[in-house]
């Protein structure tokens, strides 16, 4: 990821979900404040934290249910506190990026209010719109390095801000 904003160490799985729980509020407003829905691209390899990211931050909007990996449906509708819509992508076995058009991708990116998270957004390269945030998760064992990067310098400064806890870590 180029020009990233905000990179820091996550350390263990309880570190990646408390970054979801951070970044949910201040996603969840964005998401109110957005014409479609606010999109996330989260990038890693297998094993990176992506859906316990995802589970995180999803459960931090008082999410009762069970929250699945959508590895094998590509798509997890949650509808959450205040009318707000989450939909968790997993593209990791999708073939072709037209294989998008059947799930009927453009209505989840206009829902409103609403965010998308989208594990593995390379395999939908071409017919995904452009994140409002990029999380980038790497390394190996418990420990992470976190890149994050915001569709402008406000919101990354607005980043900062929600995540001084990892950043001053």
């Amino acid at each position: 990821m180029d020009n990233c904003a905000l990179s820091f160490t996550l350390n263990g799985p309880e570190s990646t979900r408390k970054l979801g729980q951070q970044l949910a509020p201040l996603l969840g407003l964005k998401a109110g404040e957005q014409d479609g829905a606010l999109i996330v691209f989260l990038q890693g390899d297998l094993g990176a934290g992506k859906t316990a990211f995802s589970q995180a931050f999803i459960k931090s909007f008082n999410y009762e249910g069970t929250v699945k990996s959508p590895t094998y449906t590509l798509v997890e509708p949650y509808e959450v506190d205040g009318g707000l819509k989450i939909f968790h992508f997993d593209l990791y076995r999708l073939a072709d990026p037209e294989e998008l058009e059947f799930l009927g991708v453009r209505d989840y990116f206009a829902a409103h209010p609403a965010v998308c998270l989208i594990e593995w957004p390379d395999k939908g390269e071409g017919l995904l719109p452009e994140p409002y945030l990029t999380l980038e998760l790497t390394g190996s064992g418990d420990t992470r390095q976190c890149r994050l990067k915001g569709s402008s310098a406000q919101f990354d400064a607005e980043l900062a801000a929600a995540l001084q806890d990892f950043v001053q870590a």
